[in-house]
C-alpha cells in the first residue's frame, strides 16, 4: 500500500529535526519550550511538534536590518526571564 503523504514535504517536524532545521541542538530547543523563549509548538498525545511555518515565524521575530535596528520584538536566550515565566510570576505574587 503507497504512502499516501510521498512526495509531499513535511509540515511538522519533531524536536531533533526541528532544531536541525533551524541549526540549534535539540536540548536548546527543549529550554526554549521550557521558558516560553521558543517557536509555538503542539503536543500529539506525548510528542511535542513544531509546524516549520511556526518555526520560520519565530526566526523572522529576530530579524534586523543593522545593529541599531530596534524592532520590538527579539528571539530571547533559551533562559528563565522573570517578564515571561510563569512560574517566576506565581513566586513573586506568593
Amino acid at each position: 500500500m503507497p504512502d499516501p503523504n510521498a512526495g509531499l514535504p513535511p509540515r511538522y517536524l519533531r524536536t531533533p529535526e526541528a532544531a536541525r532545521f533551524l541549526g540549534l541542538s535539540g536540548r536548546t530547543l527543549e529550554k526554549h519550550r521550557t521558558y516560553g523563549t521558543g517557536p509555538r509548538y503542539s503536543k500529539i498525545g506525548g510528542r511535542v511538534v513544531y509546524a516549520i511555518e511556526d518555526l520560520q515565524a519565530w526566526v523572522s521575530r529576530g530579524e534586523k536590518h543593522s545593529t541599531s535596528d530596534d524592532t520590538g520584538q527579539e528571539v530571547l536566550p533559551a533562559k528563565r526571564h522573570s517578564a515571561i515565566s510563569p512560574a517566576h510570576v506565581r513566586k513573586a505574587r506568593s
